[in-house]
């Protein structure tokens, strides 16, 4: 059933919360693009665009129903949950994603915001958002914790490697230590946390100077 004359212009004027939307997700992806984080402009533009139709659509597709429209909003909390955890990766026990995953479930509130009619609130949480992130991703040391590196070394164990490896890259003990056997020797998977940045020229240094080592991994903490 096509809309009336006085419907269609009604319609018209709901898409305006639509593109409220789609600009506050642009500048809430813009900051996460500067900052060169995987989900960036088209992901967070398309959540709070969705976000704000699905409220559109609660808010005056059942108009005269029997309707909660109170549950499309839950659901879209939900939904924006499970796309999230999607988003967090763990490797080698470091969690990653977790700020973006939070990042895009906040977008999600925006859009639900500008689909609502809040646009108020809803560019004022926009404005709020990205401050926060560019306040952290400052240069201010109140805002920025030494970064952490971590070293996952496998070696081979005779005699006091051990020690050595410890005395090499100035640390007091292992994060982890595994030990198995290959053939008549012992081989030692260990990791480090160091606030050293190692160079790639430096492992290899490293590596060449100690023949026991066997391999350096370097990850990078966030």
């Amino acid at each position: 059933m096509f809309p009336t004359a006085e419907g269609a212009i009604f319609e018209l004027k709901t898409l305006i919360s639509i593109l409220i939307a789609l600009v506050l997700g642009f500048a809430i992806g813009l900051e996460r693009r500067i900052n060169s984080k995987e989900v960036g402009i088209r992901t967070h533009t398309i959540v709070c665009v969705g976000a704000a139709l699905m409220v559109v659509i609660s808010k005056y597709g059942f108009t005269g129903m029997d309707f909660d429209a109170s549950r499309i909003a839950a659901q879209i909390v939900s939904g924006i949950g499970f796309l999230s955890v999607g988003i967090i990766m763990v490797r080698q026990k470091e969690v990653r994603g977790l700020t973006t995953a939070a990042g895009i479930w906040a977008t999600a509130g925006v859009g639900m915001a500008a689909g609502a009619g809040l646009y108020i609130v809803a560019a004022g949480a926009t404005i709020i958002l990205v401050l926060a992130q560019c306040l952290f991703h400052s240069r201010y040391k109140i805002f920025n914790m030494k970064q952490m590196y971590r070293l996952n070394i496998v070696f081979r164990q005779t005699n006091n490697e051990e020690a050595i490896i410890k005395d090499v890259f100035h640390v007091k003990h292992f994060y982890s230590f595994n030990v198995r056997e290959d053939g008549n020797d012992s081989v030692c998977e260990a990791s480090i946390s160091t606030d050293i940045m190692y160079s790639s020229e430096k492992l290899i240094e490293i590596r060449s100077k100690y023949p026991f080592i066997i391999s350096i991994e370097r990850i990078d903490a966030h």
